[in-house]
């Protein structure tokens, strides 16, 4: 927790020295002053609502672009900082697991690299949404050797155990199944958003399958304020231990998951 602070810190202190130095060269700051002089003419009640939107602006416009300025000297892992950590354990967990020669995959609704990730020789179905439904999967019993899933539950417009369960039809026996989702996420769309799953929710979802290779989930307190300030899409984790934001990209607090996945075999 020392080191967490710490990294904290130095993020705060990054942020403060390049906002300093080069952030009121931008020409958002202007525009900052024309939004404060307008607010002369509001009520009260608009006054106040339209001076915390303006901070809240202000702080999130100059944390990115503080962030965006410490992350130019580093060279980029361009993996996002919400999968990296989760695409790194799956690696370790998937390599270990042995394949035929011909294997046939179903990957649901743009699960595509996790699917290689799986299995590099895959020959890969794609099933995408809307002409496919992980709901109902249009595809026989036992014709698959892998099914993944990836950020595709939280999405799904109908019960969530129906949807495990049609990846487990599909699957031969001894096939895997990988799920990948999120918890402590903010609310998306793709189109919409309806489901949140904890690793022992997966575990729940998984119970018809003989075998829970793993279950797991990754992400701290921090992740939701780098959320909020607009620090992750656009951002990818440098290739520096040291960095702060590096940090928060290994940083583990099981109690506050941001992704969770389960790999499980029939």
């Amino acid at each position: 927790m020392a080191n967490g602070l710490w990294s904290l810190y130095h993020l705060t202190s990054v942020l403060a020295a390049n906002l300093l130095r080069c952030g009121f060269r931008m020409t958002w700051p202007l525009k900052l002053y024309l939004q404060v002089e307008q607010l002369d003419q509001q009520s009260d009640c608009t006054r106040r609502s339209l001076s915390l939107r303006i901070a809240e602006s202000a702080i999130r416009r100059s944390a990115q672009m503080a962030t965006r300025m410490s992350l130019l000297p580093f060279q980029s892992t361009h993996e996002n900082i919400i999968r990296y950590q989760m695409y790194r354990q799956l690696a370790v967990t998937l390599a270990d697991l042995e394949w035929n020669d011909h294997v046939r995959a179903l990957s649901i609704s743009g699960s595509g690299p996790l699917t290689k990730m799986a299995c590099a020789h895959a020959d890969v179905v794609d099933a995408d949404y809307p002409e496919h439904n992980m709901l109902d999967l249009q595809f026989e019993d036992e014709s698959f050797d892998l099914v993944v899933s990836d950020q595709v539950l939280e999405h799904l417009e109908g019960d969530p155990f129906k949807a495990v369960s049609e990846s487990f039809r599909v699957l031969k026996p001894g096939g895997i199944a990988v799920h990948a989702t999120v918890f402590m996420y903010q609310i998306h769309g793709y189109p919409s958003d309806f489901w949140r799953f904890t690793p022992d929710s997966l575990s729940l979802l998984c119970r018809e399958f003989s075998e829970i290779i793993t279950v797991n989930g990754w992400g701290n307190r921090y992740v939701p304020i780098l959320n909020w300030l607009g620090l992750i899409d656009g951002f990818s984790v440098p290739r520096s231990a040291w960095h702060p934001y590096s940090f928060v990209s290994r940083y583990n607090e099981w109690r506050y998951p941001v992704v969770t996945w389960i790999v499980a075999r029939k």
